[in-house]
């Protein structure tokens, strides 16, 4: 039996092929999951309806079965204030998450280290992470 909350079958398949320096994106209802990754990772639609689950929510849930080397955030241009959603991504990280403007997010996301892509509900924007797994 599974120790932690995490039970979703295809993200724990997803998860158990991947290893160190493996990705995780969390998307949010905005991003383009279909073409906004790599081919190979593993797509999981979570999007049950609007911002069900949200992206806090699917982070609190990956954060108590994996370990995270580092997240990066989609930085919205300078121009914009900084979103309110990431004082609560951030609350859940132990480290500080790393910013990539919205293309260089995208061609990280793109990259073939990207295993597991989870589509959230979420509607608020800049609501995306991208998880580098860790060891333990």
């Amino acid at each position: 039996m599974l120790r932690y909350r995490l039970i979703h079958p295809e993200v724990l398949a997803a998860l158990a092929a991947a290893g160190h320096g493996s990705r995780v994106l969390i998307a949010d209802g905005h991003y383009p999951v279909s073409t906004g990754v790599s081919p190979s990772a593993t797509r999981v639609f979570l999007n049950l309806a609007p911002d069900v689950p949200s992206t806090p929510e699917v982070l609190e849930v990956l954060l108590d079965a994996i370990v995270v080397e580092s997240a990066t955030l989609m930085q919205p241009p300078a121009s914009d204030p900084e979103p309110t959603i990431f004082e609560e991504i951030e609350a859940l990280l132990v480290e500080p998450a790393q910013r990539l403007d919205r293309f260089a997010f995208y061609a990280a996301a793109r990259s073939e280290d990207v295993a597991l892509v989870i589509a959230t509900g979420e509607r608020r924007v800049y609501a995306n992470v991208l998880l580098t797994l860790g060891v333990v």
